[in-house]
């Protein structure tokens, strides 16, 4: 992987990078696998919120919950009920869809 450095000179790697090295672990790549769906909810949620300018605080204000919870979601942390999701969603201007496939 190689470095990349920013204005005042700190070095990084890149996400895409550090992800393409993880992702040659055969078990790293299996867990990615099985979280992507919840990262693809959270990724378009949050992807909506911020195209519609709309604050966590107002979203939650919106979804009949609370700030801290719409921030638990968009880390990432806990598993989200079917009816959160339907509220957030709605919460966002979006519709929540289902779909089960082989």
């Amino acid at each position: 992987m190689k470095y990349h450095s920013d204005k005042k000179g700190n070095k990084y790697y890149a996400w895409s990078d550090v992800k393409m090295e993880m992702m040659r672990d055969p078990a790293f790549r299996k867990v990615y696998e099985a979280q992507k769906p919840k990262y693809d909810l959270i990724r378009a949620i949050l992807d909506a919120r911020i195209k519609r300018g709309i604050t966590q605080a107002e979203i939650a204000k919106r979804a009949g919950t609370t700030q801290s919870a719409i921030a638990r979601f968009e880390s990432g942390v806990g598993n989200p009920t079917l009816d959160f999701m339907q509220r957030v969603s709605a919460a966002v201007g979006a519709r929540l869809e289902v779909k089960i496939s082989r």
